[in-house]
Order: C-alpha cells, then sequence, then structure tokens
C-alpha cells in the first residue's frame, strides 16, 4: 500500500488521505459494538468501538487479511461530541487492536443505527496484496 499525501498538505492524525493498492479486494460489512453472539457487553462508546474493530479483524482474517491490509474505514457515529470527547481513548484502543496504521477514514453522526444499543458501526475495505 502506498499513502496518497499531497505535496504541502498537513500531516492528517489519525488517518490518511488516501491509499493506493493492488491486490485481492475484502468488504467488511458494517460491523457494531456487539460480540459474536450477537450480544452487547457495555453501552459505553469506547468499548463499543473497540469491539467493532475486533469483528472488523475478525472478518478481515477470513480472508487471510490482518489490520494492515485495510484501506479504508467507515465510521457511524450517534454523536460526534461522544466521539470527539473520546478521541484519546479511542486513540488507545483503535492502536491496541489495529496497530499504527491509519488507512483513509470517514467519520459520519447519523441520527441511528439499525441495532438500538449500538453507539457505533464500522465498515472498512481491504486490499490483500497478491
Amino acid at each position: 500500500m502506498k499513502v496518497l499525501q499531497p505535496p504541502g498538505w498537513a500531516q492528517p492524525k489519525g488517518y490518511a488521505n488516501g491509499i493506493a493498492a493492488r491486490g485481492t479486494l475484502v468488504f467488511v460489512g458494517g460491523q457494531v459494538g456487539w460480540n459474536g453472539a450477537q450480544q452487547f457487553e457495555s453501552d459505553d462508546f469506547v468499548a463499543q468501538a473497540a469491539q467493532a474493530l475486533r469483528n472488523v479483524v475478525a472478518v478481515l482474517a477470513e480472508a487471510g487479511g490482518r489490520p494492515e491490509h485495510i484501506a479504508r474505514m467507515t465510521w457511524y457515529v450517534l454523536d460526534k461530541r461522544e466521539y470527539l470527547a473520546s478521541y484519546r481513548a479511542l486513540g488507545a484502543v483503535y492502536r491496541e487492536i489495529i496497530g499504527r496504521h491509519y488507512p483513509a477514514m470517514t467519520a459520519v453522526e447519523v441520527s441511528a443505527l439499525m441495532e438500538d444499543r449500538a453507539r457505533v458501526e464500522i465498515e472498512a475495505t481491504a486490499v490483500i496484496p497478491d
């Protein structure tokens, strides 16, 4: 993968402006913060985000992929302020689960998610090198 960073642009924090990659595409559908039995163990935003990230990694592993193969992520959050207030703790769990790999990312505040207890939903696209 190649990080796309236009000359003269400020370095983004926690994401890349763009990624170029070749290989097998893997599309991970939106993952919420429940476990494999589809049960929420917490209503805490950071705990749910951590579980959603673990779920993304687990689905990716089924295709032989690893976190560093993630090219882009989209985060759907119920509360922008909750996301921003959790930024430090969120960064710590992100690095614990994904590492220091920062794909292209988008975060969007939404009015609701399909699962009533969900605070965040994360989808990912990965490229496993040939």
